[in-house]
């Protein structure tokens, strides 16, 4: 992958706001009602072609087809897979039941995605390549008219897609996990192959400490990290690493977050998965200060980081001074050449559900933009 050997290079988690009418139609086929099939597919094209120019006219280098054909980053996978059926569960994360209050006021307000997290009954299977053939071939026409500096594709991990899809099938969970890894590994490789870095997104190594493992030990969630890399690195294992980055978050919602496990304590797990480039939120109140933590668990020499410098929760345009400010801490930590600017999740986790209004997206974009600009006069001068 491109890496930033004399300036700061800026890129992002990946998820954008869709048009409009394109969620509509997302929304009407996720609730099972008549929806145009072709009308959907011209949609998406139109849509990913706008977004991919609009991040380049934007100043970003390496970009995103904004995920515009998935309803959410992670059970898009049932509309691709069998083994899916009745709905599951939802849970809320610690830190939001300590406030139910506040809790009850995000869903009010529309904060909390309405979309379907089916659980695993049955084999998992891949059902059908046609969307993500068609996700390659609109990415790969408007990489090829706006001509990024590079371009990059999201999928699921296969521990993120275990928790929003619980298992009810398979006898444990390694087993689902294993399942997930070996279907999923088509899809790596399809990305992998149409000349795309791949980017797989796994809040399940920071976000499942409060979603799942909230009362138990740290030990207890880190086998359950530990058990996900595994997952992750076997499915991985045909992609060259530097051809892959990874997202970890605690969850891309407006909470307290009181309950966030620390980086210390998950990132030497972390580390040892396959992909070069890691993603982490770096810019909002509970995890800016934790640049610090690669002072004591150094970055391994064949690894690049791609911290968020601008929040995905908020609505405050980041001044270009402090992104750059944040920038410089880790490039003076880990060396200026490998970190690039990033965001802390992505802009719209599940269509239709943006923390950030859509127009003040590409504002930040462009304060992301100016703060990596002056870092690189700060750092190459």
């Amino acid at each position: 992958m491109k890496l930033s050997t004399d300036r700061i290079l800026t890129t992002h988690v990946g998820s954008l706001p869709r048009p409009d009418d394109l969620i509509a139609l997302l929304f009407a086929k996720e609730k099972g009602e008549p929806y145009d099939e072709g009308e959907l597919e011209t949609q998406v094209s139109a849509a990913v072609t706008d977004i991919v120019g609009r991040q380049v006219a934007a100043g970003l280098d390496v970009v995103s087809d904004g995920e515009m054909s998935k309803i959410g980053y992670s059970t898009y996978l049932k509309d691709r897979l069998n083994g899916f059926g009745r709905e599951g569960g939802r849970r809320v994360p610690k830190d939001l039941q300590d406030y139910p209050d506040y809790s009850k006021r995000l869903v009010e307000i529309g904060c909390v995605p309405s979309i379907s997290r089916p659980l695993c009954e049955g084999p998992i299977e891949i059902k059908t390549t046609k969307p993500l053939e068609l996700d390659l071939a609109n990415f790969e026409a408007a990489v090829a008219q706006a001509k990024p500096v590079e371009a990059f594709m999201n999928a699921a991990s296969p521990g993120v897609a275990a928790v929003f899809m619980v298992n009810d099938y398979y006898p444990s969970e390694d087993a689902y996990l294993e399942a997930l890894a070996n279907v999923l590994k088509e899809e790596y490789e399809a990305i992998h192959k149409a000349g795309f870095v791949l980017q797989i997104d796994c809040p399940d190594l920071a976000m499942g400490r409060h979603m799942l493992y909230p009362d138990e030990t740290i030990e207890s969630f880190r086998k359950f990290a530990a058990m996900n890399v595994e997952a992750l690195n076997h499915a991985t294992a045909n992609i060259p690493a530097d051809r892959m980055r990874m997202h970890i978050c605690w969850g891309n919602y407006p909470g307290p977050h009181h309950h966030d496990v620390p980086l210390e304590e998950i990132l030497g797990i972390v580390l040892k998965a396959r992909p070069a480039a890691l993603l982490l939120e770096g810019a909002n109140p509970r995890h800016e200060h934790e640049w610090e933590v690669f002072k004591s668990i150094p970055l391994p020499d064949d690894k690049v980081l791609i911290p968020g410098v601008i929040d995905s929760t908020s609505n405050y345009i980041e001044h270009p001074k402090l992104i750059a400010q944040r920038l410089c801490r880790y490039a003076e930590v880990v060396g200026k050449e490998r970190v690039m600017a990033g965001s802390d999740c992505g802009f719209s986790t599940f269509a239709g559900v943006p923390q950030v209004f859509p127009s003040i997206v590409w504002a930040k974009f462009e304060a992301m933009v100016e703060g990596a600009r002056l870092a690189s006069e700060e750092l190459w001068r």
